[in-house]
């Protein structure tokens, strides 16, 4: 019987809108049900010797089945929503809803059998006597019917979840890569490397700690950027770590032009973040608002707890937007994507001008201690 049940419940519980062939489904497999049923009632009077009243049998199976046909989206919709909350909801919602729906199926099929097969057609010919025959062996069966349906709708939704789930957690991991590889495909151009190289051989004879501190930067850049490939979320502690190596490296490359300045409150630094997600906020100020100023620049890089959100900033006193709006590169629109696929509508990547010049990238998120 459960199997029969979890696959008509699995047509009948279906996402709206329902198509009529997802209907004509379940109606064949809940018929087969009844008549399953109707067939072991028949055997079983012949086996008892009595004539068997199939028209009857097959008649009270018919009006049971159906009738939970009708009510398994009811009892699908109020799984759903006792899907958190624990025992305690689930029982307060569904001990007292399972009295009343199955109470209310009971009756109706009590009072349709009696109708259709009643007077003329019973032994019984009294409505109470036929109640009074009836009315407890059907209930208790109803119960039963109750929450083996909700029992299968709740396993199949956890597995669908999970199902989902493992998707998610998928598509998120291929993000990280792609995300990975593209902080070095964009970060490590050769133009970029020769100018590194260039800088750190300049220093070579003038100021030699200075050469080797750079050379032990870019080893790090490189073994941060890839040391994390398998973590989802990272530290806001090693998220900064790997901005500071990387622009350590960028100071060099725009001599005395580039000043940083942090602002990150003491308790941010656990928070969990996306690994690499302030690095192409970063990127791209350096790039689309700095590269191009003749004079010094400064960037600066806050990160502070408003409430449940954790708020991610870097400014620039750059050229600024363009008068059309910013046209997002990969870099903005992998970091939107990935903002989007861990946390849905609760975060958000914002791009604005500055009032007294430059540029805002900032990320709101919601705030959780300790990395994932």
């Amino acid at each position: 019987m459960n199997t029969a049940i979890e696959t008509a419940t699995a047509r009948a519980d279906v996402a709206p809108p329902r198509t009529a062939r997802a209907w004509a489904l379940a109606w064949a497999f809940w018929t087969l049900l009844a008549l399953s049923y109707g067939l072991a009632g028949g055997l079983s009077s012949l086996s008892e010797g009595h004539a068997p009243a199939w028209s009857r049998a097959f008649g009270w199976n018919a009006t049971d089945f159906y009738l939970w046909m009708l009510l398994t989206p009811l009892i699908g919709r109020l799984g759903r929503a006792t899907a958190t909350g624990g025992w305690k909801r689930l029982l307060a919602v569904h001990a007292p809803a399972s009295l009343a729906v199955t109470l209310g199926q009971t009756l109706l099929q009590l009072a349709v059998f009696w109708l259709v097969f009643g007077p003329g057609h019973m032994p019984v010919q009294t409505l109470g006597g036929f109640v009074t025959m009836e009315f407890a062996y059907k209930f208790q069966q109803g119960l039963v019917c109750y929450w083996v349906i909700l029992a299968v709708l709740r396993g199949m939704e956890s597995r669908r979840r999970l199902r989902d789930e493992r998707l998610r957690s998928a598509a998120l991991e291929t993000q990280l890569v792609q995300s990975q590889l593209q902080a070095l495909r964009m970060q490590l151009q050769p133009h970029f490397l020769f100018n590194t190289l260039n800088a750190i051989s300049a220093l070579a004879l003038s100021d030699p700690a200075q050469a080797r501190l750079m050379i032990a930067r870019l080893a790090d850049f490189l073994r941060l950027t890839l040391e994390e490939r398998h973590a989802q979320q990272v530290p806001l502690a090693r998220e900064l770590q790997f901005l500071e190596y990387y622009l350590a490296i960028q100071q060099v490359r725009f001599q005395d032009r580039l000043g940083v300045e942090w602002d990150v409150h003491e308790d941010t630094r656990e928070a969990a973040v996306p690994h690499l997600i302030l690095q192409p906020l970063v990127e791209n100020a350096l790039r689309h608002g700095l590269l191009a100023k003749a004079e010094f620049g400064r960037l600066r890089i806050a990160a502070q707890r408003v409430g449940g959100e954790l708020h991610l900033a870097v400014d620039d006193d750059g050229l600024g937007l363009p008068p059309g709006g910013a046209t997002e590169g990969i870099g903005l629109g992998n970091t939107r994507a990935r903002l989007r696929m861990l946390f849905g509508d609760s975060a958000r990547l914002e791009l604005r001008s500055r009032p007294d010049g430059g540029t805002r990238a900032e990320v709101r998120l919601p705030f959780v201690a300790g990395a994932a």
